[in-house]
């Protein structure tokens, strides 16, 4: 029995270490050490092992169990960016906004349309629209540049732009609108970060030892690159925050999950919509078996979230809605 729990020690504080890990995406970013970018993706697994590893600890009576308790703790918040139990807000809501990967609305642009324009948004963010019209939404006003990220409206908006380089990346990576609602000026951002390009067959593992871990293989070799692209996606949209002269609503497909290089940087400065109001799973990307958290919506400080829903009663897309209300600027 002690060689069982010396092991069970030695894997307990190993799953530690690489938990750890993950919180150094806040600080070393992916050109210099994307390892710790990768452990993000496996931070549920992690943890839900970290939580068992330590109700054993507690059943075996071992003073140890206080310990794992104690710096646990640590993970609160990277834990609730998944899963989170916010109170009811007093506040009135006075801005809704939508933000919704459509995926080209090749499930289907009439039941697109008409559940957007049922939302009676102020803003709706799309991705993906590959530049497409959606029935219902033509009183809205509509910022597009590239087809990739679209910004709908039915409010006065004073400046556009889309978010490049000088050279032009394959996808650019996000697209602004100042948009004056109800006598103030907000800039929403609509991000898109470079795809990794996933099909399910891709990530779905078999009996077969080799073939699954020459998967693993490939995955490693196309998420790398791909976060090393992030990093400089992330500059370009940070510089577009920190320089407005507007409270800024940040919202979109970050193919990140939470407690990523991705969210710890993109979220600097903004609060998350999530963490402020929402309840239950964040999770918007059903793809996949496992649960992933990849659409975000953020806010100045002086914005401040009054809802959040990921509204789950739709299957438009490979993507859920997300919805959030906000209290007016309090500046």
């Amino acid at each position: 029995m002690k060689i069982f729990r010396l092991i069970i020690l030695i894997l307990h504080l190993g799953i530690l270490f690489l938990l750890l890990g993950s919180l150094l995406n806040a600080y070393v970013p992916p050109r210099i050490f994307p390892w710790f970018n990768l452990l993000s993706l496996g931070f549920p697994i992690l943890m839900i092992v970290y939580i068992l590893m330590t109700v054993f600890w507690i059943f075996s009576w071992k003073k140890r169990a206080f310990v794992f308790m104690l710096v646990g703790l640590i993970f609160i918040n990277p834990v609730k960016r998944i899963i989170n139990f916010s109170s009811d807000k007093k506040e009135k809501a006075a801005i809704k906004i939508v933000s919704f990967n459509v995926k080209g609305g090749i499930m289907g642009k009439e039941e697109i349309g008409k559940y957007l324009k049922s939302q009676e948004a102020d803003v709706i963010l799309l991705q993906e629209g590959r530049g497409g019209d959606f029935p219902y939404l033509e009183e809205y006003k509509r910022v597009n540049f590239s087809g990739v990220g679209t910004i709908l409206t039915q409010h006065k908006v004073l400046n556009t732009k889309e978010l490049d380089f000088p050279e032009k990346s394959e996808i650019p990576p996000a697209v602004q609108a100042d948009i004056e609602i109800k006598g103030k000026v907000y800039r929403f951002i609509d991000v898109y970060l470079h795809p990794f390009k996933f099909e399910r067959e891709m990530v779905t593992l078999n009996g077969n030892s080799d073939a699954n871990e020459q998967k693993m293989k490939d995955i490693v070799k196309r998420l790398i690159p791909t976060f090393k692209i992030h990093q400089k996606q992330i500059e370009l949209i940070k510089n577009a925050v920190e320089s407005s002269p507007y409270p800024v609503i940040l919202a979109g497909d970050f193919n990140s999950v939470p407690n990523s290089y991705e969210y710890y940087h993109l979220s600097s400065g903004l609060e998350d919509a999530f963490l402020s109001a929402g309840k239950g799973s964040a999770t918007s990307f059903h793809d996949y078996k496992f649960p992933i958290r990849i659409d975000y919506i953020f806010s100045s400080p002086s914005v401040k979230a009054v809802s959040y829903v990921v509204d789950r009663s739709v299957s438009f897309s490979d993507h859920y809605p997300v919805i959030s209300e906000f209290s007016s600027d309090s500046k």
